[in-house]
Parts: C-alpha cells; structure tokens; sequence
C-alpha cells in the first residue's frame, strides 16, 4: 500500500505545481492573451466532464455494486447506481457549500479569465507613474494575496480528488492530473501578475502562486490521514463518484463561466470538445 500511496501522492505534487506554469508565465508578461486563457480553461472543463461521466462515476458504481453480491446481480447493480448517484450530488453539494462560504469578491470560481486588465495587463503605461502610485500598488498587493490564500483554501479539495484517482488507477489517474494541472495554470497567473506589478519582485511572485499550488498534496496527506478507512473496500466507490460530483462542479461553476468571460466563445466550444476528444483516446490507448 505505501507504494501506491507515494505514487498517488507524487502525481498530486504535480498536478498542484502545474501552478509554477502560470506563475512564470506571470511575471514573463506571457501566456494572458483572451484566446490563450479561453483555450485552457475550455480544454481542462472538457477533460474534467469527460472523466467524470465516463470514468469517475461509473467506476464508483461498479465499485458499490459489487458490495453486495448476496443481493442478487440486478439488484445489487441498482444499489450500486443509487448510492454512486447520492454520492455524485454529494460531492456537489459539499463543494457548492464551501463555494457559497468564500467572499464572492475573491472567489476563485469569479475569476473571469482576465486579471484586472485595466490595471495590471496594460504594457505601454508610464511605469514612473505607476511606481508613483502607492495606492495602487498596495490594492494590487492585496488583491494577489487574497486571491492566494483563496485559491490554496479551494486547491485543497482538488488536491484530495486528485489522490484518490491517482490511487484506484493509473488510466483514471492520469486524465484527472491533466485536468487539474491545466486548470492550475490560469489560477498561477492570477496571484502572480498582480503580485508582480504591486512588488516588482519576479520571485516574490513566483512564490507566492507556487504555493497555493502546494496546498493540493497538502490537501491530499490531509486527506488520506483523515478519511485512510474510506479509501478501501466499498466505501472507496462512493469517494470516487463523490470525486465525481467536485469536479463537474468546479467545471460549469468556475472554467467554463471564466473561459466565456474572455469573450472567445468559439474557442471556448472547441477547446471543450477538444479537451474531451483528448481524454477519450488517453483512455483507450490505456
């Protein structure tokens, strides 16, 4: 067990440091384009639906279904589906309640796609001027640093999910660490850039997005310490469709509302089916 254990953490580690990404494209001045950031966000909801329709919560209700074999074939696989199904709305739940919980203001699931454009992303402003600016720079401080804690507070859950695929299969595993990797990158560039812009420190910002990708194995070790018992036998069915439920969740909440915002509809729509279509050939080729 503690191979796997290692492994499912490992692949966490990297799902969450997939924020790196977004904080060095941050401080670069790079990768903030409407069209770049619509492509990613579209691109990570379709992995996300696709995984958890067709892998997630299926998995979960074959794991609950084979739970009571002395009930019957039928009527253990209608149990199954049920329990699958309650925990799948579970999970959403739970995550919409802690979602509700958060500040709208600096709620990571608000995140437009864009990171204050007016104020951050515009190159050919006097930058003595801007450095002049006290005010300014203080709020643009402020704001990458709520916007920080935030998106570490949310990684948490997401660092969890992440685990628990990673230790029921590699061929689940896999697309769900993609998933969440490319969905950590446009989180980076929020906490980097206007980090970057109020400081003027590349590495202060750097290190300070990186850390909020952190907080997804920390999520993961907290986890496991605190739900190990869940995570074998039947019980494990009912964490998967929950996992499920959390994912499509922060998909239609958070990447697909984000990626619109852009205003690059199209590119949304593709990226989406693209997204998609690339997790369905990851898992036949698994």
């Amino acid at each position: 067990m503690v191979v796997p254990v290692l492994i499912a953490l490992l692949l966490t580690v990297v799902a969450g440091g997939a924020t790196s990404i977004g904080a060095a494209l941050g401080v670069m001045g790079r990768g903030t384009s409407a069209r770049t950031l619509a492509g990613g966000l579209g691109l990570s909801a379709g992995v996300m639906l696709y995984v958890s329709f067709v892998e997630l919560l299926p998995e979960g209700a074959a794991v609950l279904s084979g739970a009571g074999a002395g009930s019957g074939g039928g009527a253990t696989t209608a149990r199954g589906t049920a329990l699958s199904v309650a925990a799948f709305f579970g999970g959403i739940a739970l995550i919409a309640l802690l979602d509700r919980l958060v500040p709208e203001p600096v709620n990571p699931h608000e995140f437009s796609g864009r990171v204050d454009h007016s104020d951050v992303h515009d190159e050919h402003r006097d930058r003595a001027g801007l450095a002049a600016d006290a005010a300014l720079r203080a709020r643009l401080l402020r704001t990458g640093t709520v916007m920080a804690v935030v998106l570490a507070l949310h990684n948490v859950p997401e660092g969890f999910a992440t685990f628990v695929a990673a230790l029921q299969a590699p061929e689940i595993a896999i697309p769900v660490v993609v998933a969440i990797a490319l969905h950590n990158i446009p989180e980076g560039l929020a906490v980097a850039v206007p980090v970057h812009r109020a400081t003027g420190s590349r590495a202060k910002a750097f290190w300070l997005a990186t850390m909020t990708g952190l907080a997804e194995p920390a999520g993961a070790v907290l986890g496991y310490l605190l739900l190990a018992p869940l995570l074998e036998g039947p019980a494990m069915g009912a964490v998967l469709a929950g996992v499920a439920g959390v994912m499509v969740f922060v998909s239609l909440n958070e990447l697909l509302p984000a990626a619109e915002e852009t205003g690059e509809h199209h590119t949304v729509i593709y990226s989406l089916i693209a997204g998609m279509a690339l997790m369905a050939a990851t898992l036949i080729v698994l």
